[in-house]
């Protein structure tokens, strides 16, 4: 039996084990996926001598960076965004061989795109971790110009307090790619002035549990469209079972 798996820590917000152990039914597909917690990227070497010949795995907070030394080659897209979400692993002579790619753009792009409207040509990223870079070269190909905002004053960013009413007329797209919300921290949400928004404004939200965020909500309650990112994990999974599978 072929395994796969996710690793990251915490996990237990995850749907991908779900998914995963549903499609491998549904398809009579001999394999399993299992969730790896794990707090520290360098316990690794540990899992992979302990799963020897496992094929690939997910990755997930806080790892889709920190990934890179373990790998052994990575694909232009994971280059280019500088962050890993899938791994390959080729077994050769008993050593694992990792190749990273990145499938959180092909999903994310994919996922917004049928909302853009004609007026949807900036957004706003909110956090500036691997899934947000995903994000930021998602919305690149989409033609979207984009800003970070950040909790900490960066160059090439903006804070939480400075957005008002003129940088949220302009930016009418909001990605939040930060875990606020996520369960079971279901009460949190990006600190922004929601008062500002309107039915103009696209929210779009990568967590996918609960199913409507704080974040979405209120969006929602001052006419915004919203998004969670459950379609996006299919799409990206989707991509990585391809991969696993060339």
């Amino acid at each position: 039996m072929k395994t796969f798996g996710l690793i990251g820590f915490p996990l237990a917000q995850s749907f991908s084990q779900k998914y995963f152990t549903q499609k491998f039914k549904d398809e009579n597909i001999d394999a399993r996926y299992l969730n790896f917690e794990m707090e520290d990227i360098n316990e690794l070497p540990e899992l992979l001598e302990h799963h020897a010949y496992i094929a690939g795995f997910s990755i997930t907070i806080p790892h889709k960076e920190n990934i890179f030394k373990y790998l052994n080659e990575f694909d232009a897209s994971a280059r280019d965004i500088e962050a890993c979400n899938v791994v390959k692993v080729t077994w050769k002579n008993k050593t694992p061989i990792l190749k990273g790619y990145n499938t959180d753009v092909i999903g994310f792009a994919a996922s917004i795109k049928p909302l853009l409207k004609e007026h949807h040509n900036k957004a706003l990223i909110l956090g500036t971790g691997g899934a947000a870079k995903a994000v930021a070269y998602g919305l690149k190909n989409l033609d979207l110009d984009y800003k970070y905002v950040s909790r900490n004053k960066k160059t090439d960013s903006l804070t939480y307090s400075e957005l008002n009413k003129d940088i949220l007329d302009e930016f009418q797209v909001l990605v939040n790619c930060t875990p606020l919300g996520m369960y079971p921290n279901t009460d949190q949400c990006p600190e922004l002035p929601y008062h500002l928004l309107s039915d103009k404004h696209l929210l779009y939200d990568l967590t996918y549990n609960p199913e409507t965020t704080q974040f979405m909500k209120n969006g929602l309650t001052h006419g915004a469209s919203a998004k969670n990112g459950l379609e996006m994990l299919h799409l990206q999974a989707e991509a990585a079972w391809k991969i696993w599978n060339e």
